[in-house]
């Protein structure tokens, strides 16, 4: 049994489970009582999603079909599907989480804010496509409070983007590859695009790295900040995917200060809380 048939017979039994769960007077259908089976007909599920009742039929039974990014959010919202069960149906059917567009991106539940707020040292939140979402109060006493900004656009566009290496070549591309990386694997590539060809307009050296066509996966890095008075904190840093409650994947980065001077440094800015330029 190959990966493919285990996903679709996981997906048929799925499919009966919801369906099975819907009382027919739940969605304003009679009862009836010559139902053989808890739950609603197939017919009727098609019915409410206004999709095929073959489509749906063929889908359930685990046949070898492709169906659309429509057809299933038509079929998430007939059987009443959570957040979480309908990223579980894109993943089963396409392979891949659906789009978020909707979904709010400025809030993260209360769990995972509660577990950076834990974090003793810079901790940050941030989309795939690396718009910002939340941090810890480390991480804006070392930054600032940059909620709503993107970190791969202030890379490129800020005086001071990211510390003084990030001026020089090899970071530079290091974090082009990178987003490009995130750009391939993303579910929904048109935001990504859109801030490519935005970013490429007003930098040149961005447009000119971009063109290279690196790519890199870089789960762990450094980084290094600076301030005038204090010198030099290099920090470590591990990015960890996690995903929300309403299906929505976000990479929480954590940063720890080398041994030391950094270490000492670092401690005196959060205590302070005198923003570092990076």
């Amino acid at each position: 049994m190959t990966a493919t048939t285990t996903k679709r017979t996981e997906l048929a039994s799925f499919l009966r489970d919801r369906r099975a769960k819907i009382a027919p007077a739940d969605v304003g259908l009679p009862d009836g009582s010559r139902r053989r089976t808890p739950g609603l007909r197939r017919e009727e599920v098609a019915q409410l999603a206004d999709v095929g009742t073959s489509w749906y039929t063929w889908l359930e039974q685990g046949r070898d079909i492709h169906v659309s990014e429509a057809f299933l959010e038509r079929l998430a919202r007939a059987l009443r599907l959570t957040p979480a069960e309908r990223s579980h149906l894109f993943g089963l059917a396409q392979g891949r989480s659906p789009r978020h567009g909707t979904l709010p991106a400025e809030t993260v539940s209360e769990a995972l804010q509660r577990t950076i707020d834990a974090h003793p040292h810079p901790a940050v939140v941030t989309t795939p496509r690396w718009d910002v979402v939340t941090s810890n109060a480390a991480a804006r006493a070392v930054w600032g409070d940059r909620r709503g900004t993107n970190s791969l656009w202030r890379a490129f566009t800020e005086a001071n983007p990211c510390g003084l290496d990030v001026r020089e070549e090899a970071h530079a591309r290091r974090l082009v590859a990178r987003f490009r990386a995130e750009a391939a694997r993303a579910a929904d590539r048109e935001p990504f695009d859109q801030l490519v060809t935005e970013l490429a307009d007003v930098s040149p050296e961005f447009h000119r790295l971009w063109s290279e066509q690196g790519v890199s996966l870089e789960p762990e890095g450094a980084k290094v900040v600076h301030h005038p008075d204090v010198g030099t904190i290099e920090l470590d840093h591990v990015a960890l995917l996690h995903v929300e409650p309403d299906g929505r994947t976000l990479r929480v980065t954590l940063y720890t200060p080398r041994p030391g001077e950094s270490a000492e440094r670092l401690a005196r800015f959060v205590a302070n809380g005198l923003p570092l330029e990076d």
